[in-house]
This record gives structure tokens, C-alpha cells and sequence, in this order.
């Protein structure tokens, strides 16, 4: 099932919030599992799978990078649990930082916000163009690059955060 098509919203990497939660509670209104209790058996378990599909897409389109996430999965640019191997001079300058993290942890924490920041800005710029029509295959996976660097990034602020 393709999540865009049942909220019916444009394909692309971002989405509207206000159109998501409008087009959610339709969904539900529509298809939440209450309204097919007189229904037969088998109308009640698609019921039951649609209004769970409609809460799993709710949730991603809730957040900015699942939605990227899951647009790039849909584009066929991400597989499932992919491993992907980040540019050397990327992964050079995440061991600097976690080496500075035992010296120097504030400033080291602003250093990978500061970084994080950069890269929002990066997939910003890719995504405002995808809706322009300036966006080519090498855009994509230059979003798909900053997508897996961003993780990289969040796994060592959730570190900070412990």
C-alpha cells in the first residue's frame, strides 16, 4: 500500500501537516474498525489492516525524516535496513567528534548540532527543489546521502543525551 495514494497527497519528500491530519481523520471516519462491527467477518479484518495502515502512515508523516525515509524507500533509492557506506571524509570527521567528546563534550555537542543544522539545510534545499521540478536522480541521492548522515548525527546526540 502506498501511503501517498491513501491520503491522497502529493509524491515528494515532504508533506502538509494540515492536509495529512485532515485527510487522517476522514480516513478514520471512513474506516476505523467501530463502523464494521455489524460487518461480516472478513469486511472487519480489511477494516482492521486499513485503519492500522492509516495509523502507520499517520505516524510517519508526523515526522520530517521518516518521511524522507519513507519516500526514498517508495522511490526504490532505500532498502529496508540497508547499510550504507558514508563517505570517508564524513566518517573522518565523526570519529574527530567523538574523540572531542571525552575532552570536550559542550563544545563538541554544539559542533554536531552545528552540523545537523547544515544538513536540515541541505535536504531543505533538495526538497523545495523536488516540488520546483529541479530535481534530478543525483539530487535524490544526494538526499539520500544526507538522510544516512543525519542518522549518524542523531545516534551520537541520543549518546549526548543519555
Amino acid at each position: 500500500m502506498n501511503y501517498f495514494e491513501l491520503f491522497e497527497l502529493p509524491y515528494g519528500p515532504t508533506v502538509d501537516i494540515s492536509i495529512v491530519s485532515r485527510n487522517f481523520l476522514q480516513l478514520q471516519k471512513k474506516f476505523h474498525p467501530d463502523f464494521f462491527t455489524g460487518a461480516g467477518e472478513l469486511e472487519q479484518e480489511d477494516a482492521l489492516q486499513l485503519s492500522a495502515d492509516i495509523n502507520k502512515a499517520y505516524k510517519i508523516f508526523q515526522q520530517p525524516d521518516k518521511t524522507v525515509e519513507y519516500f526514498l524507500q517508495i522511490s526504490g533509492l532505500l532498502e529496508a535496513d540497508e547499510k550504507f557506506v558514508l563517505p570517508e571524509d564524513f566518517l573522518m570527521e565523526m570519529m574527530y567528534i567523538n574523540e572531542s567528546l571525552l575532552e570536550d563534550p559542550e563544545k563538541t555537542t554544539k559542533d554536531v548540532l552545528k552540523a545537523e543544522e547544515n544538513l536540515n539545510s541541505e535536504i531543505k534545499n533538495i526538497t523545495d527543489n523536488y516540488w520546483t521540478g529541479n530535481t534530478n536522480g543525483e539530487s535524490l541521492q544526494h538526499l539520500k546521502l544526507n538522510y544516512f548522515k543525519k542518522k549518524y548525527l542523531q545516534r551520537i546526540l541520543d549518546r549526548l543525551a543519555d
